[in-house]
């Protein structure tokens, strides 16, 4: 049982990772796209997709870092990732533009490195 709970928490805390940096992905995207192509801004800047993804950053982050801080009591990956996803929904009250994808970016790097922090938490410490 324990094994099979470190690999949810795990598969989660990568999920996380994978999500925040499909989202980076997705800023940079619609900046080029929308720059240079003028394309794609109804569906690219549509405030569902970033409601939506935060939704489901709030949802991965509560399990996988909430699960890791109740188990190795360490509060820097949990406070890292809550702090990202305050940027995150900071964001989302902003109008669009530099600021709102300024704030958006920060905060899913901070998401993803309290993910990755949290999947350290559980390596052994070197004394």
């Amino acid at each position: 049982m324990e094994t099979q709970t470190l690999s949810i928490r795990q598969r989660l805390d990568r999920a996380g990772i994978w999500l925040s940096s499909l989202c980076l992905l997705h800023c940079i995207a619609t900046i080029v796209l929308v720059s240079l192509l003028g394309a794609g801004s109804n569906f690219l800047l549509s405030p569902d997709i970033h409601r939506y993804g935060l939704a489901l950053a709030l949802v991965i982050a509560a399990v996988a870092i909430g699960w890791g801080a109740l188990r190795h009591r360490r509060p820097i990956p949990f406070v890292t990732a809550m702090t990202g996803l305050t940027f995150m929904g900071g964001a989302l009250a902003m109008p669009h533009g530099f600021y709102e994808v300024l704030f958006t970016m920060i905060g899913v790097t901070l998401v993803a490195t309290g993910h990755v922090l949290n999947l350290r938490s559980h390596l052994p410490q070197a004394r």
